[in-house]
């Protein structure tokens, strides 16, 4: 049996129990623990995926750094496959340089259990990857699926067969997922793996022998078993798969059965589900039924039956679901989605539809950043999250016919990508839409505004002032051309507003805070409005209280960042206010109140961590380690600063922060030494640095050290 207790990683939940396979768990485990990198291969739908996370489960306290799932299923390409494995294991990398260096130094010190899961369409790129990151990190270990091998030196092979057609794997598989109730989150339970004698012979015997075992084929038998009954689903099997009766068990055989058993799924559906399932092949991630209904509706599909539709496919295990149905979200496995998407071409639809869709995302990416001021923040941050493979889906598609909207699209998102650490993908989307699109006025202003910030962040401050000093420009033009220039959300001066914000924090990180207040300043004072009259406006104001703290006025700064922040409490907004609390936390320092401080920063930390901000976090931990060393709390300020550092390191860059900001590091982190001896601060440290960096932020805002 494998280790069951907490582990660091992040392992997708297991959809429904794990039936059978025993064998095969247990050899999988063998090869991972012999080499260093394992494919599992076999057809579609033979169930590579689900061996893989099942045994990454059962191993992962082996691997000190924990088990980490990254799906490539939703790639079309391999330009973002770095971005993709980098997202996976938690490393936010803010570098300029070579993602993969990047990943390579972030996997360098760590003894990871690396799942690369669907690289079918990849294979060559993978191969490339996973050779450069088991070069560069000598205690890595790598799982792959796929219906190949990579090709990689040193790589072991692992062919996944079907679940043997008389067995006992596929008469259980079949019974449970016939069951109206499957079980699921119960892993090897122990009456789930003993089928009544009743299934070893007869239809269910039948049925196995008829789809060869293979898990996708039964559990889309089981479907069916549910709505007609056994009898009926035995008949038409034994009519629809007779022609495929082959004595040479041979993956080409089995591809074909699996093939008939998706087709015959297809046939018994009604022509709406059939005409719905084409249509949700475009989306790539997961979706809800609002998403659905506004992109596959069309012709006989409306708004109103499409989630109906829906939840019939999801009954018959052509789409998979996860909570509610009010709240549910759906997914197509990738064999599915290539049979829906081969119809879908047949019925001349695949242009329309991907047209749709991305005019969705970019519907969305407008609305979430209209709703960016106000209680729907967060709410808006979710869903650009949980959007974000649809959302590099819609800009593929947009760049190559429609640049203009690519660039509105990246636009609106390229600042909540910025908050979140994505900060490659939106370089990467934003150079290639201004370098496309020749739009011109508020949507490119807007562009550049993301872009500046991006470069700004990463350390690229010449690329940056350079980035500034063009959306100054073209905001101006917006400005002036207002009346018919593309209009991208927020009322007369909004991008003016924007290039202020830019110019400022770059004044701010490039310790100039005199200018940032001018160039905020002049701004604010050219354009009318109060504090809550935009997010661009509020952000220019956030700008000025850095500013009058950089320059020593700290009453002031305290005064305003106070005001603002009950501005952001009372319209429910986060980022701004956790911005304004590591500004408050900053303050206390200097006016000696650590107390005050410590308490600013957690509710600093609080907030960056709600919002994904690993950049913020790594500043909270900084100026929270200060206030802690400066109220006398060696152990816990070691322990928040080792911490600290290792968000620092997720990042790929060094710590940085307002000027100001280090003075105060390096003078704390003495005081803290000389409280509790250097020895015991060095150990504190490098056990935090070593540990959880979630489980690190966990004690800071606790207040309790690891021990």
């Amino acid at each position: 049996m494998g280790d069951t207790a907490p582990v660091r990683g992040h392992l997708p939940d297991e959809n429904g129990d794990f039936v059978g396979r025993r064998t095969e768990v247990a050899r999988l485990e063998a090869e991972l623990t012999r080499h260093r990198m394992v494919t599992v291969t076999g057809v579609g739908g033979v169930g590579k995926s689900r061996l893989a996370l099942h045994t990454a489960r059962r191993i992962a306290a082996r691997y000190p750094d924990g088990a980490w799932w990254a799906d490539l299923t939703p790639l079309q390409g391999d330009r973002l496959l770095v971005a993709t494995v980098a997202d996976a294991v938690d490393l936010s990398d803010h570098t300029p340089g070579m993602p993969v260096a990047a990943l390579g130094r972030w996997l360098a010190a760590r003894r990871p259990l690396l799942v690369l899961d669907s690289c079918d369409h990849l294979a060559e790129p993978c191969a490339l990857l996973v050779a450069e990151l088991l070069a560069a990190a000598p205690a890595l270990t790598v799982l792959a699926t796929g219906r190949r091998p990579l090709g990689a030196e040193g790589e072991r092979v692992m062919p996944l067969e079907p679940m043997p057609p008389t067995g006992r794997d596929a008469l259980d598989l079949l019974r449970l997922r016939t069951s109206t109730t499957t079980g699921a989150g119960r892993r090897d339970a122990p009456g789930a793996t003993r089928a009544p004698g009743r299934w070893r012979s007869g239809p269910a015997a039948e049925i196995c022998a008829r789809l060869e075992g293979i898990p996708l084929a039964l559990e889309l038998a089981a479907a069916q078993i549910r709505i007609q009954g056994m009898g009926a689903v035995r008949a038409q099997i034994g009519s629809r798969f007779e022609l495929l009766v082959h004595d040479e068990r041979v993956w080409p055989q089995r591809h074909q059965t699996l093939r008939a058993a998706i087709g015959w799924s297809h046939e018994l559906c009604d022509p709406l589900e059939r005409l719905l399932w084409a249509r949700l092949t475009v989306f790539r991630g997961p979706f809800d039924a609002s998403s659905a209904a506004y992109v596959c509706a069309g012709g006989p599909l409306t708004p109103q039956t499409v989630p109906d539709i829906l939840e019939a496919l999801a009954l018959k295990s052509v789409v998979g679901k996860e909570g509610g149905r009010d709240g549910g979200r759906y997914r197509l496995l990738d064999t599915v989605r290539e049979y829906g998407a081969e119809w879908l071409e047949r019925l001349g639809e695949t242009e329309a539809v991907a047209d749709r869709h991305a005019a969705h995302c970019l519907r969305l990416a407008r609305q979430a950043d209209a709703g960016w001021l106000g209680p729907d923040q967060l709410r808006w941050y979710t869903v650009i999250s949980e959007l974000h493979t649809d959302l590099r889906t819609a800009l593929d598609r947009l760049l190559r016919t429609d640049p203009d909207d690519a660039l509105a699209l990246v636009g609106a998102v390229g600042f909540f990508w910025t908050c979140c650490g994505r900060l490659r993908e939106a370089r990467d989307h934003l150079e290639q839409a201004l370098l496309l699109s020749g739009a011109r006025g508020s949507d490119r202003a807007r562009a550049l505004w993301a872009l500046g910030v991006a470069l700004t962040l990463q350390g690229e401050f010449g690329a940056a002032q350079e980035v500034s000093e063009a959306c100054a420009r073209e905001a101006r033009y917006a400005e002036y051309d207002a009346g018919t220039a593309p209009h991208a959300g927020g009322g007369p001066g909004e991008r003016t507003l924007d290039a202020a914000y830019l110019a400022g924090l770059l004044a701010l990180l490039t310790g100039r805070p005199t200018a940032a207040l001018v160039v905020v300043g002049h701004v604010l004072d050219a354009v009318p409005g109060g504090p809550a009259a935009s997010a661009a406006r509020l952000r220019c104001l956030l700008v000025r209280v850095f500013g009058l703290t950089g320059l020593g006025r700290i009453d002031e700064a305290r005064r305003e960042a106070l005001a603002l922040r009950e501005v952001c409490a009372e319209l429910g907004e986060h980022w701004t206010r956790a911005s304004l609390d590591y500004q408050l936390a900053l303050t206390g320092l200097l006016e000696g109140r650590p107390a005050i401080a410590a308490d600013h920063a957690r509710a600093m930390l609080e907030g960056k961590r709600r919002l994904g901000d690993g950049f913020g976090v790594a500043l909270g931990l900084d100026v929270l380690a200060a206030a802690l060393a400066a109220n006398g709390e060696g152990e816990l300020a070691a322990d928040v600063s080792g911490t600290g550092e290792a968000y620092w390191r997720s990042t790929g860059q060094a710590q940085r922060g307002v000027p100001e900001l280090r003075a105060l590091r390096e003078k704390y982190a003495h005081r803290a030494r000389e409280t509790i001896g250097s020895p015991a601060y060095e150990e504190i440290f490098l056990r935090a640095l070593s540990g959880h960096p979630q489980e690190g932020l966990d004690r800071a805002l606790r207040g309790s050290p690891h021990r």
